[in-house]
């Protein structure tokens, strides 16, 4: 019996990989936010995330902020090689911040892509433990879209960030056990 991730299994895909595509990896997932202030007050002290590069465009007014969970201490101090370190590094979170938002009475925020229509849907972050994280994100008070005991898929989580976005909380033991039936 074939594997469900084998190509028979899932037209369309392709198992050989195209030799011109080796060395591709995915780097960045971008989210517009409204408050670079609050947003990055929410990844870094909330998220646990470091602030690895900020490029400001000041002709184009914005401002785009990578984050992710590399240890920055080993970071290139040279603009130019920071901005190549950084950007070689997989899964980081790109903010991009539209000067003016954060003090526009008329901005009404972003979609975040889980209400009509229908889109983008969350970013996923794994922690050690899902139910102390939770804990945690609940002390802080962070917005849950689904507390890991809530719903019929048990042992993960959604939050909200400041402008809306979800974020899945899961542990990969827990994740393992949760998603199995779904596996076979």
């Amino acid at each position: 019996m074939a594997a469900k991730e084998s190509a028979d299994k899932n037209p369309g895909l392709h198992t050989s990989v195209d030799e011109a595509t080796k060395g591709y990896f995915l780097q960045q997932t971008m989210l517009r936010v409204k408050d670079p202030k609050v947003s990055l007050d929410f990844y870094s002290r909330i998220m646990g995330m470091s602030l690895l590069k900020r490029l400001d465009f000041e002709d184009l007014k914005f401002t785009l902020y990578f984050l992710g969970y590399e240890e920055t201490s080993s970071a290139p101090s040279e603009a130019a090689e920071r901005t190549a370190w950084t950007f070689g590094h997989k899964a980081l979170l790109e903010l991009t911040h539209n000067w003016g938002t954060e003090s526009d009475p008329d901005f009404k925020g972003y979609h975040n892509g889980n209400s009509e229509p229908r889109g983008f849907g969350h970013i996923g972050v794994t922690v050690d433990d899902v139910h102390k994280a939770c804990k945690r994100f609940e002390s802080l008070g962070v917005e849950f879209v689904k507390k890991p005991d809530d719903g019929k898929i048990k042992d993960i989580a959604f939050i909200k960030d400041p402008d809306g976005y979800w974020i899945e909380i899961f542990d990969t033991t827990n994740i393992a056990k949760t998603t199995a039936h779904a596996a076979v």
